[in-house]
This record gives C-alpha cells, structure tokens and sequence, in this order.
C-alpha cells in the first residue's frame, strides 16, 4: 500500500482489535472502499481480499456489527418467504448452505434447530399452504405439513391445529460469525477506520474522491462499495444519486424483544404465519445458543433509531406469545434488545438492492441497499455477488 498516513485516535477497548490498537491508517489512494463494517461489510471485505489488495473498511461505530447485524433474531432462515427469482429468495437458500459449511469449517457455534410455522385457526391454513408453495419454488424442498397430533409429538406445548415444518432453519452465534470474517479479512491486509464516518463522495477522472469526518481528509478510490446499513440511501445521496426517484429511500423498522427468564417450553423455532406484505415475521418464538427463549419482534416505524424497549409492550408481547405456546407466564417476560430493519419505502414487498451504478455514469460505485432479513444468512451469498460484480470492473486492481 502506498502513500500511507498515520492518524491517531482514542484506542477501541474491544479485544478484537489489538493489531490497530492506537492507530488508523488511511492511503492516499486505495483500490477498493467498503462503506460499512456489519455482517454483510465484513463478508465482502473477506471475500474480496482473496483476489483484491487494498482494501478499506470504513465504519463510523468503534467496533463491526454495532447495529442491524447483532440486534436480530441471529436465524438462519431456508428461504420460504420471498418471491420467486428475487434476490431475497436466490441468496437467502443458497446463503444458508454457504453459511452452515462456513460454520463447519471455522468452529462457529450453529445449530440447525428447524422451524415450525404454525396455523392456530382455519383461515391461516391456507397461508401455510401457500408458504409451502412459494418455499418449493424457491427451491426449498425439504418442507413439510404436519397435522395436529404430529406437531404435538414435536412439540406439546405448541397451540397449533397444523404446520409447516422446515428442518433447515437454524440458530447462529453472529457475533462469532463476524469475529471470523473480520479476522479472515484483517489477516489478508485489510485495513479497517473505525470511529469514521464518510462525509463525502465525488466521481473524478480515475476513481472517486472519499472524504472522512476526522480533519476533512480525503482520498482517492478505484471502487467503492455502498454497504452502510441503516445509512445506505444516506450514503447513495452523497454520490448524487436521487434516491427517492430511484427507489432507493429507506424507512426504519423497530423490532423489540422480549426474553423468557423461565426454562423454555420449546425446543425448536416457532412461528406465526407472517404478516401482510413481510413488514415482519409476527411475535415469534427463538432459542438463542444457550438455549433461552426469545420473543419477537414486533414492528413500529419510527423516525429515529432507539434501541431502548417500552416495558409497556410486555402485555402484548404475552398475548402473542400465547397464541402461539401454551402455559407462558407473564411475569418471566422480561424486555430484552430492540434492532432497526432497512426497509425500503414503498407499498409491497421490497427485494434486495444490490446494483453496480455503471448505467448511472458511476462505474465502480456499488450500492447494497435495504438489506434487511434475510441479510444475515445471505451474507456469504451476498459478498459472493459483489465479487462477481467487482471482477467485471477494470478498473478494480487484482493481487
């Protein structure tokens, strides 16, 4: 790497970064820019380092994964959900096979728990049947009905008359996950800024012009690559990019949780049927590695991001974790954690975003935006992808 310059920042406390501890390195120039350090920035950083050099996290928190990657339910879903040929659907079933073997293969604690998706009445049979459909043309062929007697050798405490059941859906330690793909990444030469936020991005002759919060500095990349979260739409405007015009506005999802201090009654995942339009999954039930049971989450739009959970949800959240588990008590719910979901504005089901920005006179700029769940299992796909597009670009410099 050349022309590097040390910049001195208050040291992270986290254990994760002894090898940065009391510096920040930037370049005058560097190959590849990745705006964001969540699951989805740190699996691309990975995944790129194997056939790129000079490459650079930028991430305005003091650690990876502050936000949407560990405020989550930390499942790794089978794909039954989404419409068919969508990204959502195409990177969500083959992201969960490429995650389970990537967990596999470096120690990451998973377990592959399987999910019941449950009617509790008549009219949501027919949603069942049609999720069994549109998991099949998903590709998702392991899904199977079960009647009322077979889910209750299951699981007795399920109020259930019928489910579906799908065995591939499990439980992932997220954080572990990221620790892997930061090191993995860390270890190939990729340098991570963090406490930095991106204030500034303009197209130049050859490449962009990146400017950072700390000092006004700036510097120049071949390719940047929009993975900023919560922040994306932000981040496409400073480009130029009107993001309303091109479908690219997001809208924050709240989701709260809350935990069960009791011992849990189930031992797999349990599910409502979803609601209208995938604005969530419904108050579900979710088993962390440690065995502790988990219910949520809801979802409230709200114009800011707050991670604080209204104590006052608790009643609710009893009587939606009693529609779906019998003999819940209400005094072992306990508020738990909140996280923001990137939706993108507008009516329907919105799919992933992930767009190389060529036809926008941008080549080389590289959005990934509204990635919400299933963004945690598609993860690996989804860097994958990103690969695919940063080999079609000349401009981006191989080892």
């Amino acid at each position: 790497m050349s022309g590097v310059a040390a910049y001195s920042i208050t040291p992270c406390p986290s254990p994760f970064f002894y090898t940065m501890y009391g510096m920040l390195l930037f370049m005058d120039r560097v190959n590849i820019t990745i705006i964001g350090a969540g699951v989805i920035g740190l699996a691309i950083a990975a995944e790129l380092s194997r056939d790129f050099d000079d490459i650079l996290v930028i991430e305005k928190h003091d650690d990876f994964g502050r936000q949407t990657s560990s405020r989550n339910s930390e499942v790794i879903h089978s794909g039954i959900y989404y419409p068919p040929n969508s990204l959502k659907a195409e990177l969500c079933v083959k992201g969960a096979e490429m995650l389970y073997r990537y967990c596999i293969r470096h120690g990451i604690a998973h377990r592959r728990l399987g999910k019941l998706i449950i009617a509790t009445r008549e009219p949501e049979i027919k949603q069942l049947e049609e999720l069994y459909n549109l998991g099949r043309l998903n590709g998702v062929n392991d899904l199977t009905f079960m009647q009322e007697n077979e889910v209750a050798r299951l699981e007795d405490n399920v109020n259930a008359i019928c489910a579906l059941f799908s065995p591939n859906t499990g439980i992932i330690d997220s954080h572990g996950l990221m620790k892997q793909l930061f090191g993995e990444a860390q270890g190939t030469g990729v340098t991570f800024s963090f406490n930095e936020e991106v204030t500034f991005i303009e197209k130049g002759a050859d490449g962009y012009v990146v400017g950072i919060k700390s000092d006004g500095y700036r510097f120049m990349s071949n390719v940047v690559i929009n993975a900023a979260g919560l922040w994306a739409d932000r981040i496409a405007e400073l480009i130029g990019i009107d993001v309303d015009g091109a479908g690219y506005r997001l809208h924050y999802y709240k989701g709260s949780y809350f935990s069960y201090a009791k011992r849990s009654p189930v031992q797999r995942l349990i599910y409502p049927v979803p609601e209208k339009d995938l604005k969530g999954l419904g108050v579900h039930a979710t088993l962390d590695m440690g065995g502790r049971l988990r219910f949520g989450p809801d979802t409230e739009y709200v114009d800011d991001i707050d991670y604080v959970v209204d104590t006052s949800k608790r009643d609710r959240f009893y009587e939606g974790a009693c529609k779906i588990i019998r003999g819940i008590e209400k005094e072992a719910l306990v508020a738990d954690m909140a996280g923001i979901r990137p939706k993108i504005k507008g009516e329907g089901v919105k799919d992933f975003i992930i767009e190389h920005e060529a036809k926008r006179g941008l080549e080389g700029f590289v959005n990934l935006i509204g990635l919400e769940s299933p963004g945690l299992t598609a993860s690996l796909a989804i860097a994958a992808k990103v690969k695919e597009i940063i080999d079609s670009i000349s401009i981006a410099k191989r080892v």
